[in-house]
């Protein structure tokens, strides 16, 4: 109890621009696939400031001024969905065991640690909890939830909150429409697709034709001919360009970590490549970044004059 009450009042505390966020005007900006305004998405919150996965994680991402917020989901012996990376609480939590061999009454009673890995006052949200705190000024990423999609969706119309998320997944065209086809038609569909394997621009093409995702969030170790043919084809045939600025190997180098020295060659080169989504874990330092060059438009709602 004591952790929800010190949520409620870090809502209250927060600044000004927090509330300023209008999930309405992200989505209508994840449409326009053609757009050359960048979306930001904050990799597990604000973790470097928050625990991971946490409440605080997301309030902290929102009162940042994010577009969206990469959460992890995983589901509990009795079937509730939670968010966490691991598949154990062992690493992020003062407790030890799978998730999958856990109750949510039992995982409800841990801590969340922080980044140097203290325990905190922070306990694991739902799903659920972590939509309603979302609701109407930021979408998620919904990360590893591709088993748990008709869970996770049921949750989001519960909420209100479908048109917050985006599912994803590494599964082929005819994979994912035999499975879920049954939700395509109302989710936003994210394609996750590694350039460096060889049918990655036969994978690409089937999904366009035979999914149509809103975006692709694309994967590679070097900077190729072959990668950046790849890379134009996304924004050419009517999806979202993402790529992950979080490590190296996700971005053929071009990461955050090079973007503490070499901006231009980090976001900037990312951008270059036609990138409209960033996923990074520094996200104040992408948007000061964005700003600075004049790659991002204000998302907040406008009022009458």
């Amino acid at each position: 109890m004591r952790t929800y009450i010190s949520i409620i009042l870090l809502l209250i505390a927060l600044p000004i621009c927090a509330q300023k966020q209008n999930v309405n005007t992200i989505i209508q900006e994840l449409k326009n696939t053609k757009s050359n305004n960048i979306l930001v998405i904050a990799h597990r919150g604000d973790w470097r400031n928050a625990p991971e996965n946490s409440l605080l994680a997301i309030e902290k991402a929102i009162a940042m001024g994010v577009d969206v917020i990469e959460i992890d989901i995983q589901r509990t012996r009795d079937g509730q969905l939670i968010l966490m990376h691991d598949e154990t609480v062992d690493r992020t939590t003062n407790g030890k065991g799978y998730i999958k061999d856990l109750t949510l009454d039992e995982i409800r009673k841990l801590h969340l640690r922080n980044g140097v890995n203290r325990v905190t006052q922070h306990t694991v949200p739902t799903l659920e909890e972590a939509m309603l705190a979302v609701k109407g000024r930021a979408m998620v990423n919904l990360d590893k939830c591709y088993n748990y999609m008709n869970e996770a969706y049921a949750i989001l119309q519960k909420t209100g909150t479908v048109d917050h998320a985006l599912f994803k997944g590494t599964a082929k065209a005819a994979e994912v429409k035999q499975r879920y086809g049954h939700l395509l038609d109302k989710i936003f569909y994210v394609s996750i697709v590694n350039l460096d394997e060889p049918d990655a621009e036969t994978t690409i093409r089937e999904m366009q034709r035979d999914i149509k995702p809103i975006a692709f969030e694309v994967i590679f170790t070097q900077d190729t001919a072959k990668v950046f043919k790849n890379l134009r084809n996304v924004r050419n045939n009517g999806a979202r360009l993402w790529i992950n600025s979080l490590w190296a190997s996700l971005c053929a180098g071009h990461d955050d970590d090079l973007a503490e020295t070499d901006t231009k060659n980090s976001f900037g080169w990312l951008i270059d490549q036609g990138a409209n989504m960033l996923q990074t874990d520094w996200p104040q330092n992408l948007l000061t970044y964005l700003q600075t060059h004049q790659l991002r438009k204000d998302l907040s709602p406008q009022t009458n004059k």
